[in-house]
């Protein structure tokens, strides 16, 4: 258990967080890149997800002249990795955490420096607390953040702090910002009466915004009652109507969020019900009331790859809701419990805030892809019996409770037997949609995709059965708890840190004092005592002890704990219960002792332990001390009735100093007390009998004394006294410090006073303070050149650290410099210097409940206390943290090629702790020392071959801590690693949190197929080719180009209940279509001209003419709409039939056509069959799915092709969402385009890994279609034509050699940079 202590460069100095609370809002955020933030107290913290270990924690500075105020809000700017080396220097811009308090300021926070890198609103407004913040891409290269203020405001700032936009929604109560995932630059507001704001952000100046407002009809019959409840207990003054929602109504939520597989979905959760919204229609779609027996619910949570919702109520528990077919309406399926009642403390805590891990969402979506077909199940290992071949999926949740837990939960989804009888004829031992023809999947309806598939023998991967078998009696839910985090569980009220015990090494002979433990022992308001592991800053044991608030608490050695509370009883004596327990580190066990069986009349004041651990003084209010002897059953030796005011036991006296101590005569003096009064006299057989331990007081008149404690006995050792001027006549003795030979004393009036009672010299200064409540003397090592430094803890909870042995303490003093705005409950020394150079370390509990570790470092030049600046480094770590985004940034971009270029599983197995006991999941054992070269796969055809090995050689330290990438994600890399380039670089994507270029990389084999079998296709379809059978059609032709990893775009349909995330990426004529089809039905119960027309147009889109005709003659005539719809049905109707015209002339008067919005025209083109300029004017319009569902119903080819390039352009520059612009482009063919717009934002790293992914898909291509071309020409002895390149990519084009180059220079620059960054030990 010995310290493990930190090198010379790092620093001691570190914050744990105290529990949050409703106060913090339940603010947390979780990046894609896994790292979770939230806020307790005035304080923010980071956590490594993966392997819940705390990062750091960020106390947010205080307002000028007050005291920090709760953080309400915390939010990661979405930024990845930064990648332009070239023209920049590296820096740490993607770890910036937006911070908000209740005092409305805002700020950008690197919790590496931990400290504020820019205040974006400074100015403290207690009414102005900030609700919430969402970050919105306003350009390509600029974010904006929003945030709602109060009550009704909400602010834009610009990301250099700015502030160029606000709104006031009036007497609506906002509560909730979300960004919309198919556009950056949209957000929406809500608010807890209904009221939905949606807002555009086209840039940063006050014209750029767009506003739309809404309202959702909902039920706030109740919100009305709290607010009348508020008003009548006095609290309707303007700071009560200002304050934020989660301040005024802390247990009344309202909280939405997109859906990701569908644009313009909103799922919206009131206190009482569920509804889905439609931005585009401004309607409701379904509306679901609360389940009978639930309690309210807390926040909505989408499943990122199923059609699945997840719904967390304030009692902490989790309902899952699915979609029902064919309409956007969510039935519940289960309920599970996020909050176990097993081992809870009463009352049980709350569940502040619930999250979806999106990263491990999209390593399924990988996985499932490119799953290689091995069963994972270790068959070697007792413990892995789990049959995974039913498993459909597995979502991780991040939840938090205010008891300072934080819980990860795995919950699977699993189909049962009967699901997959269906599907009997799967190969479960294959992997990913590998290789499925192009008849796999027959589609019978094209309304209803999944109502009749017929699954033929295809290889898909195990547990991944089609969402047509699955209804909803089929999915079973289990969820399990796969980590948990433990922080302080409440607010400290008290602390003690282990004094060194003599007597344990003297009866071992010698006269080394013992090592102190590393432990710091905290009690807290809800009763229970937090042990502290100071090396590694975490909470080593919590036990429960008490009932009520432990109001004491104090070492007895280092194993165990003597705490005390009190209640007082409600009866007429008004009598006390003092409970006193003893607590074992070892074995964990609370033994009470002094037990009484009735009320006592005065309660404990203090507990004293004396610092070998084998005396206990009990200080009540008005009653004697009382003596304990804490043998194993602890027996009362005495009670003394003298009016003590304060009592301190000695300190283990100071070792015996070398050279440069102070002078002779106080050494030989000092060391003549040390040997009679505080050591003990061992006997010849090692015996113990004799130990004395002594203990100073004062009295209520003033009077000062030390005692002597020897086995039963007390007796008055007679110290030398000070002169009588030395002891007041008014001040009372509050505090005092004991260590031979000194004494110091403060009192009520901030006199400090210190006495040597060999010697009787005496001394004395005013602090110029309030009042004094604790005095501790530091831990002194041989050859320190002071032995007098003490810190004061005064009555206005602020400290300061003196050295009595300088000529004038209070001019060199430390005036609390390290903590403002925080007050300070107790403090006191940690006791682990052994040597002279080891800094002087304050534990330290706040007000704000953290518990902080602050070094103090003593300027010999000066002669004073400075604190100390050092680069801040993890001290210690039990397990590795496999977050690769918090390596220097050279070191994670070079982890990311090596990644991307792919190296042999074997390289990460690593000599840890978690690797080691499964050596054999990954074949083979890195060893540094033969050539890194063999670890990489292949080496790489593009850029210099040198620099992978250079690139080994500089993440080697972390590889051998084992800390790049844990045990699952290195079985999930050994499967994708000889999977092509595409899954390789969606992995690394993944790993670094980048979730849209991942999905760009899983797209990219599917949107080159596309543009190939554009290019491959010999003729249009409607001129039968001679060289082609008359049988063989379209679907023939494309089953030439059978998939390796991602099957054929016609075969594969993105199943809801897998990849759904791949949706955002849709590009397919087909994939579009049905999505359109899919949205129809659930407009059609809507009333009202203007979801008519809306109607209308969906129907025109996908090709539904008749529909529309009759939807458009249903107009009643008084309409305002009449008109415009007579003329487009007639229209339309001309072009179905003859007999259809006919039926609308005859509903039709012929009349005046009044004007109508732009999508009249459109229909009349479509009407006469001119789809291009449809789309087009739909495009002009800014309607671009639309435009997209329409070409993709009538157009084909080129003309398709211009759809989706002019598409792409709009997406890249106004949606600012470089990677769906991208695979618009590949799937247009404009391979230029899509160079220039990765070189737009400067990633000349992926330009060149593009490069090679496309090269490596088109070969794969060719190699197919020419091995088939072979045969047919031996079937019909006829030449084929020549296979196509890839426009843009052919050999020795001018572009692809610039790219090759740059990627080099970028590749040096990487090197360089590497090799002049330290490692980051965390």
């Amino acid at each position: 258990m010995a310290a493990s202590k930190p090198s010379p460069t790092d620093t001691w100095d570190s914050t744990l967080p105290g529990p949050p609370s409703r106060n913090n809002f339940g603010s947390a955020d979780l990046s894609p890149s896994g790292l979770f933030a939230f806020a307790s107290g005035s304080s923010v913290s980071v956590v490594d997800s993966r392997s819940l270990q705390l990062v750091s924690t960020i106390p947010l500075p205080p307002p000028p002249g007050a005291l920090s105020p709760f953080v309400t809000s915390v939010r990661w700017i979405p930024l990845p990795l930064p990648r332009d080396l070239l023209s920049t220097e590296p820096s740490a811009s993607h770890l910036l955490l937006a911070v908000a308090d209740r005092h409305g300021r805002v700020a950008l926070v690197d919790f590496h420096l931990r400290s504020v890198v820019l205040w974006l609103n400074p100015s403290s407004d207690p009414n102005l607390g900030i609700q919430d913040l969402c970050w919105v891409q306003a350009r390509q290269d600029s974010h904006v953040l929003a945030a709602i203020s109060g009550s009704s405001f909400l602010s834009l700032y610009t990301s250099s702090g700015g502030l160029f936009w606000k709104y006031d929604a009036g007497m609506e109560i906002l509560s909730c910002l979300r960004r919309d995932p198919y556009d950056s630059r949209h957000f929406c507001v809500l608010g807890l009466k209904g009221f939905l704001l949606s807002v555009k952000v086209l840039g940063d100046t006050e014209n750029d915004v767009v506003i739309q407002e809404m309202l959702i009809k909902t039920d706030f019959s109740e919100l009305l009652r709290l607010e009348r409840e508020a008003a009548s207990n006095g609290n309707s003054s303007s700071s009560s109507s200002s304050s934020p929602a989660s301040a005024a109504f802390p247990l009344y939520f309202a909280r939405f969020a997109f859906s990701p597989h569908w644009k313009n979905i909103l799922f919206v959760t009131f206190p009482r019900e569920l509804l889905v919204f439609d931005l585009q229609y401004e309607t409701p779609l379904s509306t679901t009331p609360l389940p009978r027996g639930c309690a309210k619910f807390l926040d909505v949570l989408p499943d990122p790859n199923k059609e699945l919702l997840y719904c967390a109520h304030v009692d902490g528990r989790l309902s899952i809701w699915r979609r029902k077919e064919g309409e956007q309406l969510h039935v519940m399926c289960t309920m599970e419990e996020f909050m176990p009642s097993i081992g809870m403390s009463i009352p049980s805590p709350s569940a502040l805030a619930v999250l979806l891990s999106h990263s491990d969402s999209t390593m399924q979506t990988i996985t499932k892809l490119h799953s290689d077909g091995t069963s994972s199940i270790d068959f070697d290992n007792p413990f892995d019996f789990y049959d995974e071949s039913l498993l459909v999926s597995k979502t991780t949740f991040i939840s938090l409770s205010d008891d300072g837990k934080i819980w990860k939960w795995v919950l699977s989804a699993e189909g049962v037997e009967d699901a997959l009888k269906n599907a009997s004829d799967l190969d479960m031992g294959t992997g990913g949609t590998e290789a499925a023809l192009p008849g796999a999947i027959q589609e019978n309806n094209s309304s209803s995709l999944d109502d009749e598939l017929v699954v033929a023998p295809t290889n898909r991967s195990r547990g991944h059965t089609s969402s047509s078998s699955m209804e909803k009696s089929d999915l079973s839910f289990k969820i399990s708890l796969s980590g948990q985090l433990q922080l302080l569980s409440s607010t400290v009220s008290t602390l003690a840190v282990p004094s060194p015990s003599l007597t344990a090494t003297l009866a071992r002979g010698g006269n080394i004092p013992a090592a102190a433990v590393p432990l710091v022992a905290l009690g807290t308001q809800s009763g229970t005592i937090d042990v502290v592991d100071v090396s590694t800053n975490a909470v080593a044991a919590s036990t429960s002890v008490h009932t009520g608030v432990v109001r004491g608490l104090r070492w007895l050695g280092n194993s165990r704990l003597v705490s005390f509370s009190y209640s007082q009883v409600n009866d007429k004596s008004r009598g006390y219960i003092n409970k006193l327990v003893v607590t074992c580190l070892r074995s964990g066990l609370n033994k009470p002792f002094r037990d009484l069986q009735k009320p006592e009349r005065t309660p404990i004041r203090a507990l004293r332990t004396s610092s070998s651990g084998r005396y206990l003084l009990i200080l009540f209010r008005d009653a004697p001390v009382e003596v304990w002897a804490m043998t194993k059953h602890p027996v009362m030796l005495r009670s003394l009735a003298l009016p003590f005011t304060v009592v301190e036991w000695t300190l283990p006296a100071v070792p015996r100093p070398g050279q440069g101590g102070p002078s002779k005569q106080s050494l030989s003096a000092s060391e003549g007390v040390t040997a009679s009064a505080n050591s003990s006299s061992v006997g010849s057989d090692g015996s113990q009998e004799e130990t004395v331990e002594s203990f100073a007081f004062a009295l209520v008149n003033g009077a000062l004394g030390v005692f002597e404690v020897q086995g039963r006995r007390i007796r008055d050792f007679r110290p030398k006294w000070p002169s009588t001027s030395f002891v007041p006549s008014d001040g009372l003795v509050t505090a005092m410090a004991y260590r031979l030979p000194h004494v110091v004393m403060g009192d009520r009036s901030g006199n400090i006073r210190w006495w040597d009672v060999t010697t009787g010299q005496s001394s004395a200064f005013n602090s110029h303070r309030d009042g004094i409540r604790r005095i501790k003397f530091s831990p002194v090592v041989a050859g320190d050149r002071s032995r007098g430094r003490v810190a004061v803890l005064f009555n206005d909870n602020t400290f300061s650290v003196f050295d009595l042995d300088s000529p004038d303490p209070l001019a060199q003093s430390l005036l609390q410099p390290q903590i403002p705005g925080t007050l300070v409950l107790e403090l006191d020394w940690l006791p682990l210097r052994t040597d002279k150079n080891d800094p002087l370390v304050l534990c330290i509990a706040g007000a704000d409940s953290t518990f902080r570790l602050v070094e103090v470092t003593v300027n010999e030049k000066k002669a004073g206390f400075v604190p100390q600046s050092k680069s801040v480094k993890e001290r210690f770590r039990p397990m590795p943290m496999y977050s690769p985004i918090l390596l220097p940034v050279p070191h994670a971009l070079a982890l990311r090629m090596i990644l991307q270029l792919g190296v042999k599983p074997s390289w990460f197995n690593t000599s840890s702790t978690t690797l080691e006991k499964r050596p054999h999941l990954i074949r083979g054992m890195a060893s540094s020392s033969k050539d890194l070269r063999s670890y990489m796969i292949q080496l790489p055809p593009l850029g210099d071959p040198v620099v992978p090995e250079m690139l080994l050689k500089i993440l080697e330290p972390y590889r051998k801590e084992g800390c790049l990438l844990d045990d699952e994600r290195a079985k999930l890399y050994a499967n994708v690693v000889k999977k092509g380039y595409a899954a390789r670089f969606a992995f690394a994507a993944s790993v670094f949190g980048e979730t849209s270029e991942a999905l760009f990389w899983l797209q990219l084999p599917q949107a080159i197929r596309h543009l190939m079998n554009k290019l491959t296709r010999k003729s249009p379809q409607k001129i039968p080719s001679p060289t082609l059978d008359s049988g063989v059609d379209e679907v023939a032709m494309l089953s030439k180009i059978p998939s390796t990893g991602i099957s054929t775009p016609e075969a594969r349909k993105i199943d809801s209940m897998c990849d759904g995330s791949l949706r955002l990426m849709a590009f397919e004529r087909e994939e579009l279509r049905t999505r359109a089809n899919e949205r129809l039905p659930w407009h059609e119960k809507l009333h009202g001209e203007d979801c008519i027309q809306k109607q209308v147009h969906e129907l025109i889109s996908v090709g539904n003419l008749e529909a529309a005709v009759s939807l458009l003659l249903s107009s009643a005539p008084d309409s305002p709409y009449f008109y415009p719809n007579a003329l487009r049905a007639v229209a339309l109707a001309s072009a179905v039939s003859k007999s259809l015209l006919d039926l609308a002339l005859k509903v039709v008067a012929a009349n005046m056509v009044r004007t109508d919005n732009s999508l009249t025209g459109t229909h009349l083109l479509c009407a006469v069959g001119r789809h291009q300029e449809a789309c087009s004017q739909l495009q002009d319009s800014g309607r671009w799915t639309d435009a997209a569902t329409l070409a993709a119903t009538h157009l084909e080819g080129s003309d398709y092709a211009r759809v989706l390039q002019r598409w792409a352009d709009h997406v890249l520059h106004a949606e600012h969402n470089v990677w769906r612009a991208l695979i618009l482009y590949v799937a247009a063919g404009s391979l230029q385009e899509a160079f220039a717009a990765l070189r737009e934002v400067q990633q000349p790293d992926t330009v060149a890994m593009f490069v090679l992914a496309c090269q490596e898909i088109h070969s794969e291509i060719i190699t197919e279609l020419s091995t088939q071309d072979e045969e047919s020409e031996s079937a019909s002895g006829e030449g084929t034509a020549p296979l196509p390149d890839l426009p843009g990519l052919e050999s020795g084009k001018e572009e692809v050699t610039a790219v090759c180059e740059y990627f080099q220079q970028y590749q040096r620059k990487l090197v360089h940079l590497c090799m002049d960054s330290q490692p980051y030990t965390d």
